[in-house]
């Protein structure tokens, strides 16, 4: 979930699936996870929730960790 505050009007939005807009000249937006402004600088994220849930378990982290470490082979081809 993502809270963020315009500083121009401010007016707090929070993420959903549906955009909603602030209203105000900086037209700042939020959609899901993404947020937009004309100028961001006058944007604050107030709350960010992010879900590590990636679906690895640890035995799986490890043996991805194995499989970057290993070396590769070259493979010589003789050409007549």
């Amino acid at each position: 979930m993502l809270s963020v505050r315009c500083k121009q009007c401010n007016t707090e939005l929070t993420s959903s699936s549906k955009t909603q807009v602030c209203g105000c000249p900086n037209m700042m937006t939020i959609t899901d996870d993404a947020v937009s402004a004309t100028d961001l600088k006058k944007v604050v994220i107030t709350r960010l929730d992010k879900k590590e849930t990636e679906g690895f378990s640890s035995q799986d982290l490890q043996w991805q960790e194995q499989r970057r470490k290993r070396k590769v082979r070259k493979l010589d081809f003789e050409i007549k």
